[in-house]
């Protein structure tokens, strides 16, 4: 603990005396800026990793590099970020464009050539240094909603040499912001059996009260032993009413700082532990993101300025004391949570757990588990901690616990296949059974012989899915057999019940054409443009796959003068 501490210690010293450029950058957009997510708040498995900008529910913005540079990575997926484009910058700084609908005309030629080369809507490119460089003021792309992108919006991004993402913020960037955060539920958390909050060991919710000047106060509690607390907040800019992430936060016990963490840096290999950090359990089953002021075994999170106790307070019987929490956004305003704590032992029955039909894990081991016709392995610190687990295999499903426990590691689910029939073999995949419905999401699914293998990053129901359906698809602006002259763009909608689709090719007249996927709204767009269609009379062919092979062919005849 010491070594961490010191540790902590001299990376957050060397963290706060970087001096970032304040005049440097520019805006990547010239309309005011108005944040939609804010760096580091709280996502799915990661921490967001940079500043998402409203542009104003539009697609089509000029995208600026925000200082010259050169173009050092390019990509072009269609989840994700979508289409991105990196720029390195003279100072060291690399500035990143997401969820783009297009790029600069000299740019997007660029691509285009590396696309037709490939016959791949998805590629990656990384130029020479000098190979395509940018002024200052330069349009560089144009604003969009491409990958993994849930409306129109840039993502933006500054990392630093090390690849670690930084907030924006810290550079400059202006934006409106009076409001002081909102908190809406505290809980408290025993840390150990010999430990209690008002009679109750575990997760214990208390009575927030808002109070008239914006602070909060918790109704007094009663608690023994080893206590950590956690706290749901967000926040909000001026100008917008999203929900945005907090940029840090401090607690106190008795006037001492306890600990103390803040949201302006991070590396990638780290975000997984986002998992950590909150109450995975309450995500899981409430959708709700409670923020722990206590470090836990296994939590490596760089975020932490300050930790004593690992954030935990040790209260005595017979004592009052006084614990706070501040919660601050980027801008400097505050919110203050306070809880009156009377420390007073008391007897309580100790917690019975029936582990009977449960399987015992060892964190720091790698586990095999077995039953039936399917195998699971748990490579070594899969989970952060010692843990019982729910296992049981009946009628080709897997029961592998409530997904309620975090994973720091993915563990491969493996089935044999001998008893299925052959034909069948290459149309079976695994599948995680989603949601009240159990609908089944496809896993990424490998055969070798009689054996499926698939990769999950959670626990959950598992189960193998029989597809033999391929996938179905239809034009949406034409038919077979018009004259197509004034056209700009083919659109098709293609659709798969079951595995998904995993991959289309499309030709006129025996040459590939570039079709661009959008997985969201389940479209293919043929742009005209492109000049691979030269001929008057053009047959055109769409071959759609799903992810176990199934196949689906679309072929149509038009015309252009």
């Amino acid at each position: 603990m010491k070594f961490l501490f010191l540790s902590l210690f001299f990376t957050t010293f060397a963290f706060s005396q970087v001096d970032y450029p304040q005049d440097y950058f520019r805006s990547p957009l010239d309309i005011e800026l108005i944040p939609s997510g804010t760096f580091a708040e709280l996502r799915t498995n990661h921490f967001h990793a940079g500043m998402d900008i409203k542009t104003q529910q539009r697609e089509g913005l000029n995208v600026y590099t925000v200082a010259e540079g050169y173009v050092s990575r390019i990509k072009v997926s269609h989840y994700g970020y979508g289409k991105v484009i990196y720029i390195t910058h003279p100072n060291g700084y690399t500035s990143v464009y997401g969820h783009l609908s297009s790029y600069a005309p000299i740019i997007e030629a660029y691509v285009k050539a590396k696309q037709y080369h490939d016959e791949s809507y998805e590629v990656e490119i990384i130029p020479e240094v000098d190979e395509i460089k940018v002024k200052e003021d330069e349009i560089i792309a144009y604003s969009g909603n491409t990958g993994s992108s849930g409306g129109p919006h840039l993502h933006f991004e500054i990392r630093d040499q090390q690849e670690r993402v930084l907030n924006p913020l810290l550079f400059g960037f202006k934006i409106h912001d009076k409001k002081t955060p909102f908190v809406t539920t505290v809980y408290a958390y025993t840390k150990n059996d010999d430990s209690f909050v008002n009679g109750q060991s575990g997760r214990v919710e208390l009575r927030l009260i808002p109070n008239k000047n914006k602070d909060y106060t918790v109704e007094s509690i009663n608690a023994y032993g080893d206590i950590g607390f956690g706290v749901i907040s967000y926040d909000q800019q001026d100008l917008a009413v999203n929900q945005n992430g907090i940029n840090g936060l401090t607690t106190f016990y008795n006037g001492n700082k306890k600990f103390e963490m803040d949201f302006n840096r991070f590396a990638f290999t780290e975000t997984r532990h986002i998992n950590r950090f909150i109450d995975y359990e309450l995500l899981k089953t409430k959708r709700s993101w409670v923020q722990k002021l206590f470090v836990e075994k296994g939590n490596v999170l760089s975020l932490y300025n300050h930790l004593d106790n690992d954030g935990y307070v040790a209260i005595a019987d017979s004592t009052a004391s006084v614990y706070k929490i501040k919660i601050k956004d980027f801008h400097g305003n505050e919110s203050w949570v306070t809880i009156p704590i009377n420390g007073k032992k008391m007897s309580k029955a100790p917690k019975v757990v029936d582990t009977s039909t449960k399987t015992y894990i060892f964190s720091e081991h790698p586990t095999n588990l077995n039953e039936k016709n399917v195998t699971v392995y748990f490579p070594s610190n899969s989970f952060y901690e010692d843990t019982f687990i729910d296992f049981k295999v009946s009628n080709d499903t897997l029961y592998l616990h409530k997904d309620i426990i975090p994973l720091q590691k993915n563990v491969n689910i493996q089935y044999d296949v001998s008893n299925h029939k052959d034909a069948d073999k290459d149309k079976l995949y695994i599948a995680e059974l989603i949601g009240n419905k159990r609908y089944p999401s496809y896993l990424n699914t490998k055969r070798n012989g009689n054996i499926l293998s698939a990769s999950s990053n959670a626990l959950g129901t598992y189960t193998l899915v029989r597809d033999t359906q391929g996938p179905k698809i239809s034009a949406t602006n034409f038919q077979d057999g018009k004259w197509l002259s004034n056209f700009r763009y083919l659109k098709f909608k293609i659709t798969d019940d079951l595995s998904g689709i995993s991959n289309y090719r499309a030709t006129i007249n025996g040459k590939w054409i570039l079709v661009e996927y959008e997985y969201k709204a389940n479209t293919l767009t043929f742009d005209f443009n492109d000049n691979v269609a030269t001929d008057t009379k053009n047959e055109l062919k769409l071959v759609v796959t799903d992810n176990v092979g199934n196949s689906s062919t679309f072929e149509a005849t038009f015309f252009r003068k």
